[in-house]
């Protein structure tokens, strides 16, 4: 016997649709990055995931771009800010968060490279920029220069992550860094005598170590550089 053909369903016998909302956009554009990557979270695939239409979600997030802002945003909620209020120096403190950001753009590689450009602008955020300008105000730092420090704190975090996440998904990217390890190494001593002098130190300690090292550099920098345009000087 021939198969029927079912008869259309009438679109009053289908489930309605949940509304949509920038809430529900968010978490489908999370489900489809953890899924697939962040080069897939586009509009049309975002609409196609929520069964509607790309117009439709122009009415709560203007593209792409303030779509990634919007996926960084929800993810920042994942940082560890409790150890802004453990005992211990306040520098060390702020370490400890800003590794923790950093981690989190790790685990999503896509998303950190987003980030160098994204510009979220939500609670989880200020949650995040409130706690380091309150470390720095807690160790002393002028007001002038905290204000500029958080930004460049953040970005060296941003740019790190970055970086290691593109190092991650290189398979050859060990290879070169052991290549680089040998090369110093092998430096004459009369043309680099600095290089040769340092050595191994050059590639010692572990990234961690050395993240917190620059967060601690970048912190220090930060308290003990006035903001010099303040006083209409021309940057040394």
């Amino acid at each position: 016997m021939t198969p029927r053909t079912p008869a259309p369903r009438s679109r009053r016998d289908r489930p309605a649709k949940p509304a949509l909302t920038h809430e529900a956009i968010v978490a489908a554009a999370v489900r489809i990055m953890a899924a697939e990557g962040l080069q897939r979270v586009t509009m049309r695939r975002l609409a196609q995931e929520l069964d509607t239409g790309p117009a439709s979600l122009y009415v709560y997030v203007a593209g792409t771009a303030e779509l990634h802002a919007a996926i960084l945003e929800d993810l920042l909620g994942e940082v560890d800010l409790a150890a802004a209020a453990d005992d211990g120096d306040w520098r060390d403190r702020l370490a400890q968060v800003l590794l923790s950001y950093t981690r989190v753009l790790f685990d999503h590689p896509g998303l950190a490279h987003s980030a160098l450009v994204a510009r979220p602008s939500g609670p989880h955020y200020f949650a995040l920029v409130e706690t380091v300008l309150s470390l720095l105000h807690e160790g002393g730092v002028p007001d002038g220069q905290a204000a500029w420090g958080v930004d460049v704190l953040l970005q060296v975090a941003t740019a790190t992550a970055a970086e290691q996440s593109a190092r991650a998904g290189d398979p050859g990217s060990e290879g070169d860094h052991d290549a680089l390890v040998e090369a110093l190494g092998q430096a004459p001593s009369r043309t680099y005598p600095r290089i040769a002098a340092l050595g191994a130190d050059l590639s010692s300690g572990t990234p961690q170590q050395r993240l917190a090292w620059i967060f601690r550099a970048v912190v220090n920098g930060t308290a003990g550089t006035p903001r010099s345009t303040d006083r209409g000087d021309a940057p040394s």
